[in-house]
């Protein structure tokens, strides 16, 4: 994609180690049973919220490569001039910080809570161990990109997301698909670094805002 303004379809894929890097910077972790530290992010009772009326889908030309259905989380982003590469168009690499911003707003809604992150002393958490990009159009600066996402699966300790990015029309030309991701999160002990099994809490919720089953 970085070669021309109007890319080929291409697909990349990146592979995180499940391992958290730690650093001294940190606040102390909540240790289990701590009860001065309140519950832990991953076992107290989440708000079962509603699902989300009406769904997103934004309306672009049609694309073979194309995500079909509708999403349960619709995010806006825009894009920085910083994002831009040589070309004059967004870089391949930044698709997938576009997608974390994403899924961190989708846990966020669907659980009613903040992200547990170690720097706040979570011991869990999720970490990304595979992602997936199909690029189908550039995007520029000063575009706003819509980024929908949804859960398709839900597994021991994992589960999947899908993202599908869409720019408006603009001066750059028609609205049009931009790209569509997926991505497999893992629910994570920092501490033990290990696989946990995924919270039964966190399962309900995500099923109840998707407003269907989603375990494997």
């Amino acid at each position: 994609m970085n070669a021309v303004l109007s890319p080929r379809p291409s697909t990349s894929r990146a592979s995180v180690p499940a391992r958290d890097s730690r650093d001294g910077l940190q606040a102390p972790p909540i240790r289990p049973g701590d009860a001065s530290a309140g519950p832990s992010p991953y076992t107290r009772v989440m708000e079962q919220r509603p699902i989300p009326s009406p769904r997103s889908r934004v309306d672009v030309p049609p694309d073979p490569r194309d995500l079909a259905g509708d999403f349960a989380c619709r995010l806006e982003v825009a894009v920085r001039f910083a994002d831009t590469d040589a070309m004059g168009h967004v870089n391949n690499a930044n698709y997938m910080t576009y997608c974390e911003i994403a899924r961190v707003a989708y846990y966020e809604e669907v659980s009613g809570h903040p992200l547990p992150v170690g720097v706040h002393g979570a011991d869990e958490g999720m970490i990304l161990a595979e992602a997936r990009v199909t690029y189908r159009s550039p995007a520029f600066y000063g575009e706003m990109l819509t980024v929908e996402t949804r859960a398709t699966r839900i597994g021991r300790t994992s589960f999947t997301l899908e993202h599908r990015l869409t720019a408006p029309q603009s001066r750059y030309g028609d609205a049009r698909l931009v790209a569509v991701a997926d991505s497999v999160l893992v629910i994570y002990d920092y501490r033990a670094e290990r696989p946990i099994p995924m919270p039964a809490d966190l399962r309900a919720a995500m099923e109840a805002f998707e407003g269907r089953g989603l375990s494997e």
